[in-house]
């Protein structure tokens, strides 16, 4: 099953040099933006550019001390396009901005507190990024071929009646549909700042009328959250979880 398109999808960047206005607006319209890109669009410059550690800043020894060499590109990308994402937004220069981590590993930008929010997700060459000055943010990103043995995982993920729906659907359309749930509910707990220290179980979603994912649970804050997922490079779902709160 495909996941229905709800919202602006994700923003392409396909590097440092790329037209930032349209993750400039996007910011300024609906105070977050969602880029995405592949690790081999910036790889060049990143090994080519000569201020390269001050760029990384306090992550410079994380990045020194990666295993291996992708590994270690990944990881200079992901905060390369991280803090580029957030100059647009922010207009200023990358080198301004330094990214620290919450207790679960969420990263931060040093000196903004809760006045930007920031989320972080790769899989195989692809990086997501979001920036949102307007409360927090969540994404997760998965390839839509993934296989994952839903009846292993099926009481680690799904709530009872996430299950009984699932339960219910042909192979190929449960798998897609667990797997959507599954970056849901990755992106929702990371916006709440918890990651996966929430078990996804205790985390329930239902779809509305249009198709729309809602949580499942009767709270005033329940409304003020809203989900999408976006396929992109017909390839790889992308999920957002944001929580406005001004």
């Amino acid at each position: 099953m495909t996941a229905p398109q709800f919202g602006a999808p994700p923003v392409h960047v396909a590097g440092p040099d790329a037209l930032w206005e349209e993750v400039r607006e996007r910011a300024e319209d609906t105070g977050r933006v969602v880029v995405y890109t592949t690790w081999g669009e910036w790889l060049t410059a990143a090994l080519l550019d000569p201020d390269l550690r001050t760029l990384l800043g306090q992550d410079w020894p994380r990045y020194r001390q990666a295993p291996d060499p992708s590994g270690r590109f990944v990881f200079a990308v992901s905060r390369m396009v991280m803090k580029h994402t957030a100059a647009a937004v922010l207009d200023a220069a990358p080198v301004a901005f330094d990214i620290a981590y919450q207790p679960g590993g969420a990263p931060t930008l040093r000196g903004f507190g809760e006045e930007v929010h920031l989320s972080l997700a790769h899989t195989e060459e692809l990086i997501v990024a979001a920036v949102s000055r307007s409360g927090p943010i969540g994404v997760d990103t998965e390839s839509g071929t993934r296989q994952i043995p839903y009846d292993l995982m099926r009481t680690h993920v799904c709530t009872r009646e996430e299950a009984e729906v699932l339960d219910a659907l042909p192979d190929g359309e449960r798998t897609a549909r667990f797997l959507w749930l599954w970056t849901l509910k990755e992106a929702y707990t990371k916006a709440l700042g918890q990651g996966m220290r929430r078990r996804f179980s205790a985390v329930g979603f239902h779809w509305d009328a249009d198709g729309r994912p809602v949580l499942a649970e009767d709270s005033a804050s329940a409304g003020a959250w809203s989900f999408a997922t976006h396929l992109v490079q017909d390839r790889y779902l992308v999920s957002e979880a944001y929580h406005r709160v001004r």
